[in-house]
């Protein structure tokens, strides 16, 4: 038997034990930050969802980066933070100033 093939039977061997292993689940709250103890957990939540919203309506509308950018007037590095769910720098307030400017109003 050669290296590889050893290797190979090892691995499967690994993976056998590992699939008879019993792991723990615990259900989630629907509040992945608040799952995971962070501070702010609700805002962390709503920032993203709006930002889910947001680059929903970049496809749906296909606006390119270009005129995503002029549209909400952001910076380049701003919209690929926004478009790359990187929120710090955006108010959950601006965010929704965002959805507005795309056409997105509340009723």
């Amino acid at each position: 038997m050669g290296r590889t093939e050893l290797e190979a039977r090892e691995c499967e061997t690994h993976m056998a034990k590992q699939a008879n292993q019993r792991i723990d689940v615990e259900a989630s709250s629907g509040n992945v930050f608040a799952d995971l103890g962070l501070r702010n957990a609700a805002e962390l939540d709503t920032k993203v969802r709006l930002a889910v919203k947001i680059n929903g309506l970049f496809a749906a509308q296909r606006l390119n980066p270009v005129r995503a950018a002029v549209r909400l007037k952001l910076t380049q590095p701003e919209l690929t933070a926004l478009k790359n769910y990187r929120l710090s720098g955006f108010p959950a307030e601006r965010l929704m100033s965002f959805l507005l400017a795309l056409g997105q109003y509340a009723g």
